[in-house]
């Protein structure tokens, strides 16, 4: 039971973090349930019927939600603020479709077979993403992202490809989502296509609004409550669910920036105020 809340916690982490990327460009995406979907499908796939080693086949199906991702956001990300929303709450639902209709992955059966996924590979993942966007966070790239996110303008006006800037970054969270659904089918050990609704987007959405924006820490801090916070209150029965959107409601009230609103300097803006002082 420890083990599960583990895993689940951890690939939720992982699925916030797919959004929090898109985030730094300045994008919101609701797709990312989608690129989940991919991820799961496909590994699953890939380790039942032609017996990839779970690993290789989540990262080859987070570099297909890659490849996927970038093209889609090529056109999606020419579009602004609720339309933007609205085109990407479209992507996760054409997937969820195209998948339903798949005879070969079960369609709207669902697909089973799976499994593998360890504590030891979603901790070890969750270790290597946090690091690296610890690292980035404190590098001079960051510096280009909020330009990016801030004024595109002035960022084209620099020298930044925008454009080049918001696919990669569409991009890698498609890769993480993706990484994390690999890991969530070969834990759950059964997948159906209602598992990767718009509500789940919703939720992975939730978990860095809750959280806060600003840092990696707030998107870690927001999966980790929305995952256990559910069990903590199990024994309320049927007013679980109540009690769980009032909780979400109240500190979202309290906090709208986020539990944890700060940033983290990079090393310029570091370098900066070292030299001023």
């Amino acid at each position: 039971m420890i083990q599960d809340y583990i895993v689940l916690t951890g690939i939720n982490v992982l699925l916030a973090w797919s959004v929090y990327v898109v985030l730094l460009s300045g994008s919101l995406s609701f797709a990312n349930a989608g690129f989940m979907a991919i991820g799961a499908y496909l590994s699953s796939v890939l380790t039942v019927r032609f017996g990839f080693p779970l690993i290789a086949a989540a990262c080859t199906a987070g570099l297909v939600a890659f490849a996927f991702g970038v093209t889609v956001a090529f056109p999606a990300l020419r579009t602004r603020g609720l339309y933007l929303i609205l085109v990407t709450v479209g992507i996760a639902a054409s997937v969820k479709v195209v998948i339903e209709s798949i005879p070969y992955v079960g369609g709207i059966q669902g697909f089973s077979g799976m499994s593998g996924t360890t504590p030891w590979h979603v901790g070890v993942l969750v270790l290597v993403v946090g690091a690296g966007l610890w690292l980035l966070s404190r590098s001079s790239l960051q510096l280009v992202l909020d330009a990016v996110r801030e004024d595109e303008l002035v960022a084209g006006s620099l020298g930044v490809n925008v454009m080049h800037v918001k696919l990669v970054c569409f991009g890698a969270g498609a890769f993480l989502a993706a990484v994390a659904g690999s890991f969530y089918a070969h834990h759950m050990l059964f997948i159906r296509p209602e598992d990767f609704g718009i509500v789940a987007s919703v939720f992975i959405v939730l978990y860095v609004v809750l959280g806060g924006v600003n840092n990696l820490w707030g998107p870690l801090t927001g999966a980790v409550i929305m995952t256990l916070a559910p069990e903590a209150i199990r024994g309320l029965a049927q007013w679980r669910p109540t009690v769980f959107g009032l909780l979400i409601i109240v500190l979202l009230l309290v906090r709208p920036d986020g539990l944890l609103a700060f940033r983290v300097p990079t090393a310029a803006a570091r370098g900066s105020r070292a030299a001023k002082s």
